[in-house]
């Protein structure tokens, strides 16, 4: 026979569980990162220090067929079971072969700029 506590335990922590709220990737501030942003001067290293290492990298193929590397950063949160408070946002940061930025996108809910 299982303990009563132990059985009111389980049910707690089912219940916090099912009322919590989750999160993915590591916050950022577009607006800190839009102000201090120059494209053709901020570097790589730059980037990284203001947003941290990214969450994914890849590389873009641009219309004239050129390569850049490509950084993502995302950020997501929300409450369990429904998710229907999401917020989500994520910032996309190209490189030249000098390690240079040349562009950037974002997109988002406004309010998790």
């Amino acid at each position: 026979m299982i303990n009563p506590r132990w059985r009111l335990a389980c049910a707690g922590a089912m219940l916090l569980a099912a009322c919590s709220t989750v999160q993915l990737g590591r916050d950022f501030n577009i607006n800190v990162f839009e102000a201090r942003v120059q494209r053709g001067v901020t570097t790589q290293t730059q980037v990284r220090q203001w947003l941290g290492a990214p969450t994914n990298t890849g590389i873009a193929v641009q219309a004239d067929d050129s390569l850049n590397e490509e950084w993502t950063y995302y950020f997501a949160q929300g409450s369990l079971p429904s998710l229907s408070d999401a917020k989500f946002k994520t910032l996309q940061v190209r490189f030249d072969t000098q390690g240079k930025v040349v562009s950037y996108s974002w997109s988002g809910d406004a309010a998790a700029k």
